[in-house]
């Protein structure tokens, strides 16, 4: 099944990339085939407290972030956990909230800056937040707040907050809240990809700055809850994975100021059953790369190009928390062809991939770890 896209005229230039190769895209996924005996699990660091992103440091120390709000720095050689401090105010209630993802800048040698994004509390209702400061040993300082999604709700879902650097500018996802509708409006931060200067400043060339009303950090809307956000390694275009509700997970390429259809277009249903919105697609709004029905439960996304695992060269990986598998999907020139199913067995919820500088997968896993995949010869 051929997933096409509908756009309007003025962003088919932008959207053409994502069209190439689009004859090869695997529609509905479903795990094609399993990627046997490719693999074994390393168990790195148990005991973790619900794990949700991770980032490496220069020299191999990784970043691992746990939901209830602790900042862990684990040594490369002993493996061992360090609580980080200096964070701010997380919330600890906030259901699907907390301290969510971490991103080291890319110079971070020079600057120290870590970024994260986080859950914050006003009174009874909560919003996506995203700080950075600068990492000395376990200890941060200069810690400043760059975006705060508007507005606040009592609702405890969709927080979305993937964190993405490109070439000086600062990507983030924020789900609808649970708030559907306002996905499609450009008045509110919900459902929406953000993009600011690495500073938290609004690049002028966003596409709704001049819009009155619009929120000018809006980068592209119509998404539901956005938790994977990853940059193509040939391309660079920028991908993001996101839950649909019962069913339609969907990977998306992003084209500044596009409407990416939630909840007017979904390959899913209500949760017990139902129709939402007008079907699978609607006017102006663009169309899934690749979706899942049922539902992968879409985590972090991680592109590869390596040589440590040569049969997977290129890919996307996917975590799946509902599915309990990581996804691999084969790259087809800007779009994805046959998919292959890794962990599958394993019965585990993937939080998050990533590939670390000794180019190997790890991945947070089961509520609780982090493991290493490493490739058997």
């Amino acid at each position: 099944m051929l997933n096409l896209f509908r756009a309007p005229a003025a962003l088919l230039i932008l959207l053409l990339f994502v069209v190439i190769g689009a004859c090869s895209s695997s529609a509905n996924n479903t795990g094609e085939s399993t990627d046997v005996g490719d693999v074994t699990i390393v168990t790195l660091v148990e005991n973790l407290d619900d794990p949700w992103g991770m980032d490496f440091l220069p020299g191999g120390d990784l970043l691992v972030t746990e939901k209830s709000g602790q900042l862990n720095r684990i040594d490369a050689g002993s493996l061992a956990p360090s609580p980080v401090s200096g964070l701010p105010a997380i919330a600890q209630n906030a259901g699907q909230g907390g301290l969510l993802d971490v991103l080291v800048h890319p110079d971070f040698a020079v600057n120290s800056w870590v970024y994260f994004s986080y859950a914050i509390a006003d009174g009874k209702t909560y919003t996506t937040r995203v700080s950075r400061g600068r990492l000395q040993g376990n200890s941060l300082s200069d810690v400043e707040t760059l975006f705060t999604a508007e507005p606040f709700f009592d609702t405890r879902r969709h927080f979305g907050s993937r964190l993405l650097l490109d070439d000086g500018y600062l990507f983030i996802t924020v789900g609808d809240r649970a708030n559907r509708d306002l996905a499609q409006s450009l008045t509110t931060h919900n459902g929406k990809v953000m993009r600011l200067f690495e500073d938290g400043s609004v690049p002028q060339d966003n596409p709704f700055v001049d819009v009155d009303s619009a929120r000018p950090e809006i980068w592209t809307y119509g998404h539901r809850n956005p938790q994977g956000m990853a940059q193509h390694p040939d391309n660079g275009s920028i991908w993001i994975a996101e839950h649909g509700p019962q069913g339609g997970d969907e990977i998306n390429v992003l084209a500044p100021g596009s409407n990416y259809g939630w909840p007017l277009a979904t390959y899913g249903e209500e949760y017990g059953g139902g129709k939402i919105g007008k079907g699978t697609e609607f006017a102006d709004t663009v169309q899934p790369i690749t979706y899942w029905v049922p539902s992968l439960g879409t985590g972090g996304i991680a592109f590869y190009a390596g040589d440590e695992y040569p049969r997977w060269q290129p890919s996307l990986l996917v975590a799946g928390l509902k599915l309990t598998r990581i996804s691999r999907l084969e790259l087809a020139g800007a779009g994805v062809g046959k998919e292959h199913s890794l962990l599958e067995s394993s019965k585990l919820r993937i939080r998050d991939v990533q590939f670390g500088p000794d180019g190997r997968l790890y991945a947070l896993v089961g509520g609780d770890r982090l493991v290493r995949l490493d490739p058997v010869r």
